[in-house]
């Protein structure tokens, strides 16, 4: 929502103007202030967009005015792609000169006055509109903030650390083997390489990091190992203060850069390293670079182990082959909402549970987040009605009030530049399990 149409074809009209003489604009020339005052008012309201998409989910007066701003785009959407037609329309005309009748009587005084009223009312009344909802933002507190290509402002997710117990991971077995060869590979030309860890949110990167980080032959590979929860903002000042708490269980004293910088150094160099960066989302190569130099000097061998959703974030790190993870399998799957679902983790006796929960964990696409997230919640629920209810009625409507799911997915949302925000809205067009044929979405 932030770079509706409406900028791409204001600037088109505005281009359109300009390359017109005035004569041969009449009336239309007229209508040029009255685009300014509508530019101007649009790039008021651009600047708070961000920060009330991200509001919106928990503020419903911000959603319903961001339904407003949206319905008065449309209508503005609309009148300037009229108005940007009837200038191209004059501009075809008059270069055919078997058209000068029409011409003539397109260019008569009397059409452009009817036109010149009724799309003065029209820009008038969008313009209108558009200031109402403009004055209404003030009361939200929004936030201005720049719009930019790649990287948006989100929330944070919680910190994570680097323990789990054994027991608590189902059906990881095989992806561990994978990266403990990758981490315990010595012949590498690099002091350090760089391991990402690339999927979709609630596919367990964090968890699989935390199996590999706590494995026995891991613990005695690596003289020294570190776990640092990124998130955003990547910053290389903040990731750094807490590469030292990691490494020397107590915060820097100073936070003056150059000195945790040589800290830092002191503390790695000449040292065979594992370091976990969990949860990596900046795409800026410059600052990625910027922490690389500070972890250059370990002994070689050593690795930096990324989680990631981003591949772009890949891409900036300069890692050959990263390891993409997939869901869980079914029999899995299965297994980890036993283990969430039923007491002891036992399947129970009762076959028509058994039924309901596999309908159930099907839905769950092996993505082992939401496996845990509805089995936690089924845990309490014993009766077959029950069970049969969530699955018809409730699976689709759990909110992020009422657990964790939707927070971790909905990063991958916020993370999405706004056109793309509204791409993916379109898919709520659809019935849940409806086949989307590709060429349908695309045009809508």
């Amino acid at each position: 929502m932030a770079e509706p149409a409406l900028f791409h074809i204001y600037a088109s009209i505005i281009r359109s103007l300009g390359s017109l003489a005035l004569q041969e604009i009449g009336l239309l020339w007229s209508f040029k202030d009255e685009l300014q005052k509508l530019r101007d008012t649009v790039s008021t309201i651009q600047a708070v967009l961000l920060d009330a998409e991200e509001k919106q989910a928990q503020n419903l007066a911000i959603k319903d005015w961001l339904q407003k701003l949206k319905d008065a785009m449309y209508d503005a959407d609309d009148l300037l792609d009229d108005f940007s037609t009837q200038l191209l329309r004059r501009q075809v005309m008059t270069r055919d000169k078997k058209m000068a009748k029409e011409v003539c009587i397109f260019f008569s005084k009397s059409n452009q006055l009817v036109y010149g009223l009724k799309i003065g009312h029209r820009i008038k009344a969008v313009r209108a509109r558009l200031d109402e909802i403009a004055d209404d933002k003030i009361k939200f507190g929004f936030i201005e903030r720049l719009i930019v290509t790649h990287e948006f402002e989100h929330r944070k997710r919680e910190d994570t650390h680097s323990f789990v117990l054994e027991e608590q991971v189902i059906g990881r077995d095989d992806e561990k083997k994978a990266i403990k060869e990758l981490l315990l590979d010595s012949n590498v030309e690099e002091n350090v390489s760089v391991i990402p860890i690339v999927g979709i949110g609630g596919l367990g990167k964090t968890t699989l990091a935390q199996y590999v980080f706590n494995d026995e032959e891991v613990k005695r590979h690596f003289e020294l190992r570190l776990w640092v929860c990124v998130s955003d903002p990547f910053d290389v000042k903040t990731i750094v203060t807490k590469l030292i708490e990691s490494a020397t269980k107590k915060r820097p004293e100073s936070l003056e850069m150059d000195l945790l910088q040589s800290q830092l150094r002191a503390e790695i160099d000449g040292k065979l390293y594992l370091l976990v960066l969990d949860d990596v989302w900046s795409e800026n190569r410059g600052t990625w670079l910027n922490l690389e130099t500070l972890l250059s000097g370990g002994l070689k061998g050593s690795k930096v182990l990324i989680t990631t959703r981003s591949k772009r974030v890949v891409e900036i790190t300069g890692a050959m082959s990263p390891f993409l993870l997939g869901g869980l399998s079914e029999s899995n799957s299965w297994n980890l909402f036993k283990k969430m679902a039923f007491k002891d983790g036992e399947e129970p006796k009762n076959p028509k549970l058994v039924e309901i929960g596999r309908d159930i964990v099907q839905k769950c696409a092996q993505v082992p987040l939401a496996i845990r997230s509805i089995g936690s919640l089924l845990y309490f629920k014993n009766s077959e009605a029950d069970w049969f209810y969530f699955k018809n009625h409730e699976l689709y409507k759990i909110t992020q009030q009422e657990h964790d799911i939707f927070p971790i997915l909905k990063l991958s949302y916020d993370h999405l530049p706004s056109h793309l925000k509204q791409c993916f809205a379109f898919c709520s067009l659809f019935p849940k399990d409806y086949e989307i044929e590709v060429e349908v979405l695309i045009h809508l």
